[in-house]
């Protein structure tokens, strides 16, 4: 157990971690989390999502500390949306991605700073049916950003891409950029679709988490998390926690192996271990 004398950070994964499965974190979880906040706790969240859909399916949590979204691509301000660290590609490097994924006959999202905005764009007259679902449950979303030019798809202040689609061309993708690229490959919790990822090597939950820790000035991070891309930010912590419902991989990985995302796991933890640690 962390020493009670330590000042602890907690951070925690959203989906399949804080959130149940209809992607919300429940009225207990968020009532008992707000308490321990306004009673000391350092307490955030690192998510592959963005800071607009993190704020949604956070609805009533309010965390005091920035949070980090995309995949570590950002930390950011909860609150005001404010970009505090932001890790992005070269435009050499964007250039390269993109070329590897057309390439593998891949239409990605290309995600991008344009004119101080945040802008997922695409070729819409090519992308593929999960491609096109992701799209349609977010057509009121501001960033969203279809093209017909595809020649200024790479335009902008470019952190991240996501493909989703055929397996086989997305591995064959990924084996090409892994070993330049923070790259992940897995199945989504949700559609169970084969999802490709692509961050600067910078950008990871685990390097995002070691920055909040010592701008925070905590001695000891404490993680939870449930799927393979919440594995090295459990290679960096002091104690890490794996949901029942965890893949394998991260359960052999964690310090202990806590009750699941639907019976909120996280939240009980935290009310029966983290209270001494503040």
């Amino acid at each position: 157990m962390i020493n009670e004398k330590a000042k602890t950070l907690y951070i925690t994964d959203l989906d399949g971690t804080l959130l149940h499965h209809d992607e919300r974190i429940s009225a207990w979880s968020c009532k008992t989390l707000n308490q321990l906040i306004d009673s000391g706790m350092l307490f955030s969240y690192a998510t592959a999502r963005s800071i607009f859909t993190a704020s949604i399916v956070t609805q009533g949590l309010f965390p005091k500390l920035p949070v980090i979204v995309n995949n570590g691509s950002f930390i950011m301000d909860s609150s005001t949306k404010k970009r505090i660290v932001v890790n992005q590609f070269t435009d050499s490097q964007a250039q390269e991605i993109y070329a590897t994924l057309r390439k593998h006959q891949i239409v990605p999202l290309v995600d991008a700073i344009i004119n101080d905005h945040e802008k997922f764009s695409y070729d819409e007259k090519a992308i593929n049916p999960a491609l096109a679902e992701f799209v349609a449950a977010r057509k009121n979303d501001a960033r969203n950003n279809p093209l017909n030019d595809t020649s200024i798809i790479l335009n902008g202040t470019i952190f991240y891409f996501t493909c989703i689609g055929e397996e086989e061309k997305l591995r064959a993708a990924y084996e090409s950029l892994r070993k330049t690229y923070n790259c992940i490959f897995q199945f989504d919790i949700y559609s169970h679709e084969p999802w490709l990822e692509i961050m600067p090597h910078t950008a990871s939950k685990a390097h995002a988490i070691l920055q909040l820790k010592k701008r925070c000035r905590c001695d000891k991070v404490v993680v939870f998390g449930d799927g393979a891309n919440d594995i090295p930010m459990f290679q960096v912590a002091d104690e890490c926690y794996a949901m029942e419902n965890a893949i394998d991989a991260l359960k052999e990985t964690a310090t202990a192996v806590i009750d699941s995302n639907e019976n909120d796991g996280v939240a009980k933890w935290l009310l029966q271990n983290a209270k001494q640690n503040f």
